[in-house]
């Protein structure tokens, strides 16, 4: 005869009950036009939790859960009650961008049980994580690779569930700073979820991690994108930011929905890894003082193109830091702002109200020298920008096409007359990011077979010899493999370019296709991203293996 375990029968009737309440909370949610949250699965900010005293806070049955820097997520009961209102209204002269959160009385008393830890806070955290500069300092310095980040990452694992959620956030944010990453990747599998790193353009591998910890992970991160926590089935967009030694450090969330649970990407926009002089950029000297000419130039236009992530807007802001000086106004219109540069006017684009073509028409209107336009998207953008340029101003943008030739029939397929693309274009180019080589991790290796071919085939085509090395029968390889040792550290990058002669604006006028310009660019001398890649691979910088990888040398070549 089976025994009546009453304690367990109350404990499915508690669970039964608390999951009611949620549900109704989530139903009241969508009456009264407000977002949903379920405290219990997220952490409780305490900075934000003492901006309400905890008398108001139970009188009026609120509770403020979250701050990212002047914006605040508050939770309400019911927004009936006349105290909330009050509270909005004084936390809005304080500054504060209220978003209304509608919860349960089981949240609200999981929020204020906070309370009693006020009076053992600790200092102010830096940042919009609970994090202090010193904390962060001393996370950056004990984690200089990325198997050191992926063994704390593992020791915060083991934590209790109340404290590990926002330490694993602060540990992977800084495992990624130290290990110089740009994305993280966060993908649910069926029985586990993957930790990735992008390093120097290849993702790695970090570890594995279980599913209860990716959920409460994903409504941190969403709590701090501003993101929506109750939309699981729409991709969305946000951004924060974490305030480190004095300089902020943007980071971009992307969340889309997927077989398993929602994949994050977290983009890492640090300055310090994007803000390098024109110098460092890895232009081979005779193309370097071209463009330092051509940018300095009072009017046309100055493209650089090439896919995402292939360094584009880190050369436009080595171009701008180059020629800002005091006598010249400098505007940018950017989707997103990437790098803050001093003395320059920066704008970001608005989908709904602030577009790239309303940016650059408002801004001609505010007597710029020169003008930076993030990317030409349509044919608005793209006639606007060329307009700009013909009319006393110097304009830099982005293209997406596959090199510097593609960049002509692209503006043609945008609906530019060619006649106007020769009187504006200045100088159009192209460029990739390769990996380099640590000089202590390679090994030689003799040219053979296709590779040699290859190479004495794009060596031949170079059109100034003089720019060919001594040494063409030896290459470099990484020397070691492991995961984290790649053999690789950091990227530089190949360029191509063409100014815009004679002989380039009689092919663009005539309607010339993209294997035409190139051709006839061939008399600039200058080298093709191809030739430089091969260059800087005889060079040691980088491996046969890389150009391959970037630029797509098929097998039949090599």
């Amino acid at each position: 005869m089976a025994e009546f375990d009453e304690k367990k029968q109350e404990k499915k009737i508690e669970a039964l009950h608390k999951k009611e309440e949620e549900d109704l909370a989530n139903i009241l949610s969508k009456k009264y036009k407000l977002e949903y949250a379920d405290l219990s699965k997220l952490s409780i900010n305490t900075d934000a939790l003492r901006l309400v005293p905890e008398e108001k806070a139970r009188e009026a049955e609120v509770a403020a859960f979250a701050k990212v820097g002047k914006k605040l997520s508050v939770a309400i009961r019911t927004p009936n009650n006349s105290h909330v209102k009050a509270i909005t209204e004084e936390l809005d002269k304080l500054g504060y961008t209220v978003t209304l959160y509608m919860v349960s009385s089981q949240s609200l008393m999981r929020a204020w049980e906070r309370y009693k830890e006020l009076s053992f806070a600790v200092e102010t955290k830096a940042g919009i994580l609970d994090i202090s500069g010193e904390e962060i300092k001393r996370l950056l310095n004990e984690l200089k690779t990325l198997e050191e980040a992926k063994k704390a990452i593992e020791s915060v694992l083991g934590m209790k569930k109340a404290y590990r959620i926002s330490r694993i956030l602060e540990t992977v944010l800084a495992g990624s700073l130290a290990s110089k990453s740009s994305d993280i990747h966060i993908e649910p599998e069926e029985e586990y979820v993957r930790l990735r790193f992008r390093i120097d353009g290849v993702l790695l591998d970090a570890l594995h991690f279980d599913t209860e910890t990716y959920n409460l992970l994903l409504s941190r991160i969403k709590l701090l994108s501003g993101l929506k926590l109750n939309v699981k089935s729409s991709a969305q967009d946000g951004r924060f930011s974490v305030h480190i030694d004095q300089s902020d450090i943007e980071i971009r969330t992307s969340i889309l929905p997927g077989a398993y649970g929602e994949s994050i990407v977290l983009r890492i926009l640090n300055p310090k890894t994007i803000s390098l002089p024109i110098e460092e950029l890895g232009m081979e000297p005779k193309l370097l003082e071209i463009l330092e000419k051509e940018i300095r130039k009072p009017n046309g236009m100055i493209l650089n193109t090439g896919p995402t992530g292939s360094g584009k807007t880190t050369t436009l802001y080595a171009f701008l830091r180059k020629i800002h000086t005091p006598e010249i106004k400098i505007l940018t219109i950017e989707d997103p702002i990437e790098y803050h540069l001093p003395g320059i006017v920066q704008t970001q684009v608005d989908k709904k109200r602030y577009t790239f073509e309303q940016g650059l028409r408002s801004g001609l209107r505010q007597d710029p020298d020169v003008i930076m336009v993030g990317e030409i998207r349509d044919q608005k953008v793209a006639q606007t920008a060329i307009n700009a340029a013909l009319t006393g101003h110097l304009v830099f943008s982005t293209l997406h096409t596959n090199n510097a030739a593609g960049s002509f029939p692209r503006l043609l397929d945008l609906g530019v007359s060619p006649k106007v693309i020769s009187s504006a274009i200045n100088i159009v180019m192209a460029q990739r990011l390769v990996r380099k080589l640590i000089p202590d991790s390679k090994k030689e290796v003799k040219l053979s077979g296709k590779q040699k071919e290859y190479v004495q085939e794009v060596l031949e085509s170079i059109t100034d010899k003089g720019l060919i090395p001594n040494n063409t029968e030896i290459v470099w390889e990484p020397a070691r493999s492991e995961d984290f040792n790649t053999g690789y550290s950091g990227r530089i990058g190949v360029f191509e370019a063409i100014v815009m002669d004679e002989n380039v604006e009689r092919v663009v006028e005539g309607g010339g296709s993209e294997r035409e310009i190139q051709e006839v660019s061939t008399k600039q001398k200058t080298l093709t991203m191809k030739q430089d890649a091969v260059i800087k691979m005889l060079q040691g910088v980088t491996s046969f293996q890389e150009i391959k990888r970037v630029l797509d040398v098929s097998a039949s070549d090599a």
